[in-house]
């Protein structure tokens, strides 16, 4: 069964074009990391500096553990870092945000 997960980050003041121009195009070997940690879609819409991703996963947390140790990601994350107002630890005890409501 696959999991899907909505998230939100929001980027520092200026960050919108840069943010936009790196991921015009992610390195086949993040691509290859999100899929090995179990990845199948992953979303992600603008509006201003705010960020709303909606990801498909096999396991959310199991993901976010695994790629905190990945160098490809480790890497990845400082780039974000530069980009994002708050880091993000990988810790994988998030869920997302909380489901409010869904068409039935």
């Amino acid at each position: 069964m696959t999991q899907k997960i909505a998230l939100h980050t929001r980027l520092k003041p200026g960050k919108e074009a840069e943010y936009d121009r790196v991921h015009a195009r992610i390195s086949d070997e993040l691509d290859a990391a999100l899929r090995r940690s179990g990845v199948t879609s992953w979303n992600i819409w603008r509006s201003g500096r705010d960020l709303f991703h909606v990801v498909e996963v096999a396991n959310y947390q199991a993901m976010r553990k695994e790629l905190a140790t990945d160098p490809v990601n480790i890497e990845w994350q400082a780039v974000m870092a530069e980009l994002l107002e708050v880091e993000d630890d990988y810790s994988g005890d998030d869920m997302g945000l909380a489901k409010v409501w869904e068409l039935p």
